[in-house]
């Protein structure tokens, strides 16, 4: 009799990564396939899933991430902060889809720092295997960053994700270096770099300015003969990355170890400015978090 009990699937906007669990949520075997944005997601996961299906039965699934947008399989609405981690997983949508059980876990929305609303999906999966992986996180205030296109700045107390901050570092990196003048062919992003570090002390020394108030500087820097074209890139992602945490640092009143949810690289970058800001970090690997969250939201939802 096989041992497999259900399948996990990290679905975001991009890619799809399946999990095949044993009932103690070990991984048996792994898939992958596109993202939420294409549609079809019914058809689509029936056929990632046929040969598991085939080996072991149909086994109930559990799904974060856009798969529960309105981009998504079927939309989930959003849970309001304060969320503790039964809440989230209370809040699945759970549904039947060709005899398969399925439950597709909420986003998070909360009033920010700054007083308008704001919202995750995805996210909260990873803090949930974030305190799955790490119980000690679940006593006493945390602040995590979890670095990306939209990065979020979150706080969490006891357990319960009590407020989050979207930057949109990521995504605006990368419109400014693609589509504006600013640093167009300038190079890649080297956070070795003395133009990185300039770009970070640039930030640091200008804590009271506005972004839009210091961006130009990574053009005209180049004009001016300042800085070579081919640092224009990690000039500005060292400006940026600083301005982000600067402003989070404020925001959030960091003062202990920042809990970094990422992939290995993000983690070392984020990890150096944080560092220029004498802030500690510890690091939890994204995709780890996310595959422990679903195993957590399954033995939540399932029992």
């Amino acid at each position: 009799m096989s041992n497999a009990a259900f399948i996990a699937g990290d679905w975001g906007t991009s890619r799809l990564r399946l999990y095949l669990c044993d009932a103690r949520g070990h991984v048996l075997a792994r898939g992958e396939g596109e993202g939420a944005s294409v549609p079809d997601c019914a058809g689509r996961f029936a056929a990632a899933v046929a040969p598991w299906d085939k080996a072991h039965g149909v086994l109930p699934a559990v799904l974060g991430g856009m798969v529960g947008s309105t981009i998504g399989w079927k939309e989930v609405p959003y849970l309001k902060c304060p969320a503790k981690p039964g809440a989230i997983a209370g809040a699945a949508l759970r549904f039947e889809s060709e005899r398969r059980s399925i439950a597709i876990l909420p986003g998070l929305s909360c009033t920010g720092k700054t007083g308008a609303p704001d919202v995750m999906r995805g996210e909260e999966t990873q803090i949930l295997g974030a305190l799955r992986l790490r119980p000690d996180l679940t006593k006493g205030r945390h602040v995590f960053c979890m670095p990306g296109t939209h990065v979020k700045w979150v706080v969490v107390e006891n357990g319960a994700v009590i407020q989050f901050q979207t930057a949109l570092s990521g995504e605006l990196f990368e419109l400014v270096r693609r589509h504006s003048v600013l640093a167009r062919d300038g190079g890649e992003v080297d956070a070795a770099s003395p133009a990185f570090a300039r770009g970070l002390d640039f930030a640091q020394r200008n804590e009271n300015a506005d972004l839009l108030h210091l961006l130009f500087s990574t053009r005209s820097r180049v004009v001016t003969g300042e800085m070579p074209k081919a640092d224009a890139a990690s000039y500005l992602s060292g400006l940026m990355l600083g301005k982000d945490i600067g402003s989070a640092r404020t925001l959030l009143d960091l003062k202990g170890p920042v809990q970094l949810i990422c992939t290995p690289g993000l983690a070392a970058l984020y990890a150096k400015v944080l560092g220029a800001y004498d802030l500690t970090s510890a690091v939890i690997d994204g995709d780890e978090a996310a595959l422990a969250g679903l195993v957590h939201a399954h033995a939540e939802i399932f029992s």
